[in-house]
């Protein structure tokens, strides 16, 4: 599937035309950590020359195609008829063809960069979320698409529109090959849940819960399909396990018999790390933001830690305020930051002397301006 507009360049066009930035001052090997002042496309072929390959994890947050600009201290977006002067922090006025075109020409250096085993999380607005997924299929290939993540951005909203509150925005998550990081995170189980998944207690006063000792597929032949305890598993199914191991649960009071003599395996709360983590999640936007497109730190925290090794570079391309950078550093992880934007430059360098001493000792990081 590809997504067909006027003006589509081929990747060959976009990879020869594309002309790399230049370091106005000399990168320095011994930091890796680099928050870079320029355009994202021209840096990124540049950053082909070292980092090819290399990078482990991508969360960008580009335009949404809203034909909006925003102003310095204002997490809202005014009509681009605004008056155009230095209070604006982030302009997004690229529509139709020639933003699909933009984002395109991005991911395709982006996929250059990943490494085999590296992921990429896009974070873009319902409007366009659709084209934009046909565009990373073409481009990542539809098999290493992952999930289309809902995000919960907000509380409620009362509109008078005729449509539903919108309330949520879209992530779309791609990996490279079919080897990538999966850190596999649970997340904890609320109070709710463990009252509703987590019943009944033990004379410990340890909450358990039961499930069946037998699973899908009849086995004729073998241990798992053979009578335990003068008990056969039903039709249809086998034990989970040889009556050897059933035997050893049962001495270790890890079975429930039932009032009929069926036997159940014990899972007990404290023994779970938690629950698999879902593909709606709820991280609201900061609600006093020191940048207009500011995204919730935890989620952040949370990408970095689930697709990322402690020795992994991860790349935010548009990274505005630096949420992206920040949970790298608190993460232990080493970072890459572009953005075109001086106040956006000025912010992130502002959180990370915010942060220092609370959330990480110091983030060591050099700051790399650009000829184009």
């Amino acid at each position: 599937m590809e997504l067909n507009y006027p003006n589509k360049k081929t990747q060959t066009e976009i990879v020869g035309s594309t002309k790399a930035a230049e370091f106005t001052t000399l990168p320095k090997a011994d930091i890796p950590n680099k928050l870079i002042f320029g355009n994202n496309l021209a840096v990124m072929k540049n950053l082909l020359q070292t980092h090819a390959n290399k990078i482990d994890l991508v969360y960008i947050d580009p335009p949404y195609s809203t034909n909006s600009v925003f102003k310095i201290g204002s997490d809202r977006a005014n009509s681009i008829s605004s008056s155009h002067d230095d209070s604006i922090a982030y302009e997004d006025t690229l529509i139709g063809p020639e933003f699909f075109e933009f984002l395109r020409q991005r991911l395709i250096f982006i996929k250059d960069l990943l490494s085999p085993a590296g992921s990429i999380y896009l974070h873009i607005d319902y409007k366009v979320g659709h084209y934009v997924k046909v565009l990373m299929d073409e481009i990542f290939g539809a098999k290493m698409f992952r999930n289309d993540i809902a995000r919960i951005k907000c509380n409620p909203k009362n509109f008078s529109r005729r449509a539903y509150g919108n309330v949520k925005d879209l992530i779309l998550f791609y990996s490279k090959t079919d080897e990538f990081i999966w850190n596999d995170i649970k997340v904890p189980f609320s109070e709710e849940e463990q009252n509703k998944l987590f019943k009944k207690t033990d004379v410990g006063m340890r909450r358990y819960t039961t499930i069946p000792l037998h699973a899908p597929g009849e086995t004729k032949d073998g241990e798992t399909g053979s009578q335990w305890r003068g008990v056969s598993p039903p039709r249809g199914r086998h034990w989970r396990t040889s009556p050897k191991i059933l035997e050893a649960w049962d001495a270790e009071g890890l079975i429930e018999w039932s009032k009929n003599g069926v036997p159940r395996k014990k899972i007990f709360l404290a023994d779970r790390q938690g629950k698999k983590l879902q593909d709606i999640w709820e991280f609201k936007d900061p609600q006093h933001p020191k940048y207009p497109t500011e995204k919730n730190l935890e989620m952040l925290k949370m990408i970095v830690q689930m697709s990322s090794e402690p020795t992994s570079t991860v790349l935010d391309c548009f990274c505005g305020s630096g949420t992206t950078l920040v949970a790298a550093e608190v993460c232990g992880r080493n970072w890459i930051g572009i953005d075109q934007s001086s106040h956006a430059i000025r912010v992130v360098q502002q959180r990370m002397k915010e942060f220092e001493g609370t959330l990480f000792s110091t983030a060591q990081f050099e700051l790399l301006e650009t000829s184009i």
